[in-house]
């Protein structure tokens, strides 16, 4: 049988999980890890983008000549650009000069019309994400444009099930605990419906910054943990489908990052050191018999212009 693919678009998902060998302790569960960073733009975004481009077009709402907006923090947009390139529609990104230059960049290398906000000071705010969303709305009122909406587009749920249902492949429903940054909550709640579906009663934990408490305690700040914490609780999330949700220190989150690429060869971003935080610390609470899964949301090669990685 032949392993060629047709499109790259047929190269997203089936992505690998690793366990974690160095940064764990004695006495803790075992910790699991999914690379999503294997997507064709190095990032589990990929699933989303494809499912809310051919969803609009199987519904007649995305056709030929059409384009495609969308307010993004940028691997959203950076997917979204390589399934329009592929597919052949424009695209006009909304984002802002607070994400990394690889992923602005990236946008634009795929043919996307991007449109920039300023950060200010370099921060992710509130605001900012707001301003963002109007001109996305703004450019929606246009009869010709697709907003494929990624906080409210119902298809990202299911691309996101894809996650849960191969990590029951790889890992089997032992999984103790799931746990997962929350940006549009697409993925948490994508795996923690597939999980359930396939018979598995892991804890699912959702998890941003302490300093954009937004889940916790119902007030967006100023971060750099770029891909999550929007400042409002987003609407794909229902509180049936998660258990508790955690903060994490961002400076915690980016030691871990480059810990695990030290440690455990895998380069990823903030984000992903971020859900290992909360892994390891569900790991220590749970005790050794017990699983806990989490995702490396993309590569680190997305982050090397800025400070992550910088000695």
């Amino acid at each position: 049988m032949t392993q060629v693919r047709d499109s790259v678009l047929q190269a997203i998902g089936n992505t690998p999980v690793v366990r974690l060998r160095k940064v764990v302790s004695p006495g803790m569960a075992e910790v699991l890890v999914k690379l999503e960073y294997y997507n064709p733009t190095g990032s589990y975004k990929d699933r989303m983008a494809l499912a809310m481009i051919e969803g609009a077009e199987r519904r007649g709402q995305l056709k030929p000549g059409m384009r495609v907006v969308e307010w993004t923090g940028g691997s959203t947009g950076s997917s979204l650009a390589m399934v329009c390139a592929i597919k052949g529609y424009r695209f006009t990104p909304i984002s802002s000069d607070g994400f990394s230059e690889e992923k602005l960049r990236t946008m634009r290398l795929f043919g996307g019309d991007l449109e920039i906000f300023p950060a200010p000071g370099g921060k992710l705010v509130p605001d900012l994400y707001q301003q963002m969303k109007r001109r996305a709305e703004e450019l929606a009122q246009d009869p010709a444009t697709f907003y494929s909406d990624q906080f409210h587009n119902g298809d990202a749920i299911q691309a996101y099930m894809g996650i849960g249902r191969e990590l029951l492949e790889q890992a089997g429903t032992g999984i103790t605990a799931y746990c997962g940054g929350v940006g549009t909550a697409g993925m948490l709640v994508g795996v923690s419906r597939a999980l359930k579906a396939g018979g598995c009663k892991a804890r699912i934990v959702a998890l941003e910054p302490t300093t954009s408490p937004s889940l916790t305690a119902g007030k967006g700040g100023p971060h750099r943990v770029e891909g999550m914490a929007a400042g409002f609780w987003p609407p794909h999330l229902q509180k049936e489908d998660f258990d508790e949700a955690r903060t994490v220190e961002e400076a915690e989150a980016r030691v871990m990052a480059r810990r695990l690429a030290k440690e455990e060869g895998i380069f990823a971003g903030t984000s992903s050191g971020l859900n290992v935080v909360a892994a390891l610390h569900l790991a220590r609470e749970l005790g050794v018999g017990n699983t806990v899964a989490t995702v490396a949301v993309d590569s680190g090669f997305k982050y090397l212009a800025g400070d992550l990685y910088r000695e």
